[in-house]
């Protein structure tokens, strides 16, 4: 397939499978009450795993998941991925359990994770070098969308219609999204000699998720307690096993030594550093409309807007500048920052005016940066490996947006309520972004350049991309 088969209507399909993908993971957080309430009856614990468990199989299976696309096939692991998705969202409606909503859980987000880097990277092959940057650019404006519609489909639903509402009709879209896909989105070349290495998938997964755990239940448990320890304790194990069995492996789910490259981890930590700041606004925002401002459920989905607009009109600029990664991260990320600086000075007399000019230049900087950065990433691996690059900047991501909810949460549970915690919360999350942002800049390269080949042999493990 020519690298420049990326038509508009596949665009449109591979970016619409992303919007509903990343619509779920904030979607259930406005339905917290009406789920609290209702004929399941959960734990407190339960109601925690009902919200957190599309979130950690989905990130914790993003690697191995990219690579199994580039191994037997993208558009196919995009296809498992839409059923998959579709197959949890029907076990959610029809839960009669807690056990049964959290299960499904689970399986939407090990769906979700076929489907993010089988799109990005269906992207990347079928995109012409000069349109990579525009086919980025849309991605990173459908996460954005789809958090909107997240909100906004979860505010709607507990306004106005029952909990399981949200998760049948996500059954019908997927089915309609996997027959858009079969009939506008070409396949792209495998990669046969890449190998999807079960016990390294498996160390890597499960250490991931056991991070994940430590982090999202940290402010639960109390960071000190064993439970949190043990799971960070075990992630690490997990993973430095994994990184020793890599190292041996004549070949591995990924080469561990790719990340020697300063641009890959520069990138790597710089899409981290942006979600970390966007998801803690997206923790206190719903609180501080809701609560603080007194907007009901649906107006506080509304409200969110501007933050898809911002990514909508920060497209051109990070496509004209894509040349230019260095300056558009730094500039991005830095707003990122700035935005949230602003944002933590609100208090109930604040007009959503101009709370929402703060919420316009947090997801502006988001719309400039991430397109670079993704590119980045994907870049800093050989081409028969960017659903694995993709996998990988995607965890970078989520793990970057569970510790923003996390240190959030740690810093409002110090004080006695949102209206005195906001502000100390958002500020700190700020000085770490800008803290971030000074260490990804600093080892960040200059022009990017093309890659045109897939490197083998001993190249395999650090492509010439990634050496600069």
């Amino acid at each position: 397939m020519p690298s420049h088969a990326l038509k508009r209507s596949t665009l449109l399909a591979l970016c619409a499978c992303v919007l509903a993908a990343q619509s779920m993971v904030a979607a259930i957080n406005l339905l917290i009450p009406q789920l609290g309430s209702s004929s399941l009856h959960p734990s407190h614990s339960e109601m925690l795993w009902m919200v957190d468990a599309y979130v950690i199989v989905f990130a914790g299976l993003l690697i191995p998941a990219g690579a199994l696309g580039d191994r037997y096939g993208r558009k196919g692991a995009l296809l498992t991925g839409l059923a998959l998705f579709a197959a949890g969202a029907a076990t959610s409606a029809l839960a009669s359990s807690p056990a049964l909503l959290i299960a499904g859980r689970g399986l939407s987000g090990a769906g979700a994770a076929l489907i993010t880097p089988a799109t990005m990277s269906i992207m990347m092959h079928l995109a012409a070098p000069e349109r990579r940057a525009q086919a980025m650019a849309s991605w990173t404006l459908a996460l954005g969308l789809g958090g909107l519609a997240g909100n906004l489909g979860g505010g709607l639903v507990g306004q106005f219609l029952n909990w399981r509402a949200l998760f049948a009709v996500m059954v019908p879209l997927a089915a309609l999204l996997a027959i858009t896909v079969a009939f506008t989105t070409p396949r792209t070349d495998r990669a046969p000699g890449n190998n999807p290495d079960p016990l390294g998938a498996l160390l890597l997964t499960t250490g991931l998720i056991a991070v994940l755990f430590g982090i999202i239940e940290g402010p639960v448990y109390g960071w000190g307690s064993p439970r949190i320890l043990g799971a960070f304790a075990a992630g690490a194990v997990l993973v430095a096993l994994f990184t020793v069995h890599a190292l041996r492996s004549p070949a591995p789910l990924f080469d561990p030594r790719v990340l020697s490259s300063s641009r890959l981890r520069s990138a790597t930590l710089g899409m981290a550093t942006g979600f970390f700041g966007l998801f803690a606004l997206f923790y206190v925002n719903s609180q501080y409309l809701q609560v603080v401002k007194g907007y009901n459920a649906a107006l506080t989905g509304i409200a969110i807007a501007p933050l898809p607009l911002g990514m909508a009109l920060a497209q051109k600029l990070a496509a004209r500048w894509a040349g230019r990664p260095r300056g558009v991260i730094g500039v991005g990320l830095a707003l990122i920052g700035v935005g949230l600086l602003g944002a933590s000075t609100a208090t109930a007399g604040t007009s959503y005016w101009s709370y929402a000019c703060w919420l316009l230049v947090i997801s502006f900087g988001t719309g400039l940066s991430m397109p670079a950065l993704t590119i980045g990433v994907v870049s800093s691996l050989p081409a028969h490996q960017t659903g694995l690059g993709s996998g990988l900047g995607t965890s970078a991501r989520e793990i970057g947006a569970a510790l923003g909810v996390a240190v959030t949460g740690t810093v409002l549970a110090a004080h006695p309520g949102l209206p005195h915690g906001m502000g100390p919360a958002l500020r700190t999350v700020a000085i770490v972004v800008l803290a971030a942002t000074a260490l990804v800049v600093a080892g960040y390269g200059g022009r990017t350049r093309t890659r045109t080949a897939a490197p083998s042999g001993p190249e395999r493990a650090l492509s010439p991309s990634a050496r600069s």
